[in-house]
């Protein structure tokens, strides 16, 4: 072998926050903080640059170190988005510890058994979740100390033990501090899947996976990421990285918008229109309040070009009602924390430019193309390739330099099939190499020997104009195993019944497809990250009778 005569520069995470604090180093990080309106009368907003932002994360390298934390180590953080948790990103990562990012919404068993499992030597956490950290400490005897991420003057009065406060962490240093080279193999996060089925499991993401991840969300196929970009991800810093943003935002040097913990419909737009953002990311169910709201009050935006959806699949009717009333392209994204996350983007290639916008959309409607360094797959249940011609469906497999090799402490055995990481989900590829989910393998509904998919049907049921939501989920049934049940969720001040929900579905599905009842309920459940809670309906419909059986 002739080995190659060029420099071995590792890539590391404290790299990207060097390049943006040098080269972009006055482009804005805006966030809407936690402790509300502030005393100037800024109205809870903090503003300042990436170059201050990397003195802070340099400050919190150093407090770190002085309290001991050492390579490897894992630190913990129950945060939203917002600066502090931006600046922990980089100063745990930076200086060779292990951001471990937990999921506050996952039930308190759940966040014990987390922090315990990670070994979290410290965990930072937002005023938001105090009471919660108060009810967690007692069973969390190895985390030496729980950081408020506040100053003095907004310490909580909860018993926590052995609290520190963050401001005045980063106060007694003084920020001279050079980023060590590490090995760009070792870790610098840590996410937990969210645990429907057992305990969850951890995904350990090293440098050189995040950076590259970084290099491939940032492509104009993908997020389009560049320094003209303003981008606020409503995807929680909690959920997969905020899907990579925070990484790919330093990287190219985009203002970057943090929304705090006000999601709701008008704090977001607010924040659209105020800070002039150009692209967001978050799951169907935000965007449900938020399209909600603007409707209500005959808005528009004023910037905003993208929307990513992704979490679970973007109804068609969202992705229509982004393009066709607010001029936004409404992209489908697809991945898993397994993933980093991101798999596939969905972007139009040229030749679709040329074509009518109901061929246009029937492209859109996909979860997309893979990103490069993803390569993926379909088999049958035997494990054999399967055709990419947009027909057939299978097993979807993957894998790539940002894909998981193994859970964390080796917890589940070896996940990988061949050198393959099965997604437990049901697609197709076409040969343009865009893919589509069918359903999640556990989801598939089984009826006479034949599959349905839940998810199509889902997608027509909230293209229905008296539907906000809808979970299609299959029970039994005495001839044909199993049927497929709607649970919607019906507009505000809408009467529909559920005879014409079901005669929406006539020629647009095969006829034996068509679900054979429907429930309206006044909400549906959801996982923390946002996703249809499917187990729980099946659990709650499991004794549903079916018409004439």
């Amino acid at each position: 072998m002739l080995r190659a005569l060029m420099m071995d520069q590792p890539l590391l995470i404290s790299a990207l926050f060097e390049h943006a604090a040098r080269c972009h180093g006055d482009t804005e990080i805006v966030s809407r903080t936690i402790e509300g309106p502030a005393a100037d009368g800024s109205g809870g907003m903090h503003r300042y640059t990436y170059a201050q932002s990397e003195v802070r994360a340099k400050k919190l390298a150093q407090a770190l170190s002085r309290l001991g934390v050492r390579e490897g180590e894992r630190i913990g953080t129950f945060a939203w988005n917002g600066y502090r948790h931006f600046e922990l990103y980089y100063g745990v990562s930076g200086m060779g510890a292990v951001i471990h990012t937990v999921n506050p919404r996952l039930f308190p068993e759940q966040l014990t058994y987390i922090v315990n499992h990670a070994e979290d030597a410290y965990v930072f956490f937002d005023l938001t979740f105090a009471s919660l950290i108060e009810q967690l400490a007692p069973a969390c005897k190895g985390v030496k100390a729980w950081v408020a991420m506040t100053d003095p003057g907004h310490m909580p009065g909860n018993s926590i033990p052995n609290l520190l406060c963050y401001e005045e962490l980063l106060g007694a240093e003084d920020g001279r501090y050079d980023w060590p080279r590490l090995d760009e193999n070792s870790a610098s996060g840590l996410c937990y899947s969210s645990g429907t089925t057992g305990h969850p499991k951890g995904v350990l993401f090293a440098h050189r996976s995040t950076v590259l991840h970084a290099y491939g969300a940032s492509l104009p196929d993908v997020f389009n990421c560049s320094a003209r970009s303003v981008m606020l991800p409503v995807v929680p810093m909690f959920h997969v990285n905020a899907w990579g943003v925070p990484y790919m935002a330093t990287l190219n040097g985009a203002k970057l918008v943090l929304p705090g913990a006000a999601l709701d419909g008008r704090s977001l737009y607010e924040l659209f229109d105020a800070e002039g953002v150009t692209t967001t990311a978050g799951v169907p169910t935000v965007w449900l309040g938020l399209l909600a709201y603007m409707r209500e009050n005959k808005l528009k935006f004023s910037t905003l070009k993208t929307a990513i959806v992704g979490g679970s699949a973007c109804p068609p009717a969202m992705i229509a009602e982004f393009r066709d009333d607010y001029g936004v392209a409404c992209q489908h994204a697809w991945g898993m924390t397994e993933m980093s996350p991101l798999g596939t983007v969905c972007t139009l290639k040229g030749k679709h430019l040329a074509l009518p916008r109901e061929k246009q959309f029937e492209v859109q409607v996909k979860q997309g193309r893979p990103i490069y360094g993803v390569q993926m797959k379909i088999v049958d249940g035997e494990g054999r390739e399967l055709p990419r011609d947009g027909k057939a469906f299978g097993d979807l497999m993957v894998r790539g330099p940002w894909v998981l090799g193994e859970y964390f402490k080796g917890e589940g055995g070896d996940p990988l099939r061949e050198g393959w990481f099965p997604t437990g989900d049901v697609a197709s590829i076409d040969p343009d190499g865009y893919m589509q989910i069918t359903d999640r393998s556990k989801d598939v509904i089984k009826s006479g020997g034949e599959w349905i998919s839940s998810i199509e049907l889902e997608n027509i049921a909230v293209a229905h104009p008296g539907i906000t939501e809808a979970a299609v989920i299959g029970v039994p049934h005495p001839k044909w195993d199993e049927r497929p049940l709607v649970v919607a969720v019906k507009k505000a001040g809408t009467a529909v019944t559920r005879e014409e929900l079901l005669a929406y579905y006539q020629g647009k599905v095969a006829k034996w497809w068509i679900p054979d009842d429907v429930v309206f309920v006044g909400d549906l459940p959801h996982t923390a990250t946002g996703k249809l809670l499917k187990s729980e309906l099946r659990k709650t419909f499991r004794d549903h009778r079916l018409p004439g059986t």
